[in-house]
């Protein structure tokens, strides 16, 4: 299966963190894209889950990135402690894995030279979301900092742990 992960600029803020050249991205086109994916997931901010909403296909799913270390501003309050993201499966899971949470709980990185700059925890999340196996092809879209690509590398990598022979899994049969 094809995934992509989508992390772009977050509306209006293109300028801001990647100076005054920086063009603001066409979600509707963005979204265009991520259609020809298997599986899919676009972050964005909470300010700009409404308008970005009403250009996804139905039977997406949202979910949610909660920061409970997040960056406070002067002057904003409440705080902007989480992060939506707009999901599609590439495939639908059955009993014999566990059941994931539609959120994830993990704090903000510092100091990765871009901001928003995924936690591995959250990449974790997003594979399970996107409902990945192993021999996945995945695109990350916007790299950034890199952090995404080099979870999917080191998930990829990870060797899935073997029950005993008779020993059923979770949900499963024996």
């Amino acid at each position: 299966m094809r995934l992509a992960f989508a992390d772009p600029p977050y509306i209006g803020q293109a300028r801001k963190h990647y100076g005054p050249d920086a063009r603001e991205v066409d979600h509707a086109l963005l979204i265009a894209h991520l259609q020809e994916f298997d599986g899919w997931a676009l972050s964005l901010s909470s300010p700009s889950l409404l308008e970005i909403a009403q250009l996804v296909p139905p039977g997406v799913r949202i979910g949610a990135w909660v920061k409970p270390f997040a960056s406070f501003k002067p002057n904003v309050n409440p705080a902007y402690a989480w992060e939506p993201v707009i999901f599609k499966p590439a495939r639908k899971l059955g009993n014999e894995v566990d059941t994931e949470r539609d959120w994830v709980s993990a704090n903000i990185t510092l100091q990765r030279g871009v901001s928003g700059a995924k936690p591995d925890k959250f990449c974790r999340w997003l594979f399970a979301m996107l409902a990945a196996e192993r021999g996945d092809e995945f695109h990350d879209l916007f790299p950034g900092s890199g952090a995404v690509t080099r979870a999917w590398a080191d998930w990829r990598a990870e060797i899935p742990l073997a029950l005993p022979p008779g020993i059923p899994a979770v949900g499963g049969a024996a």
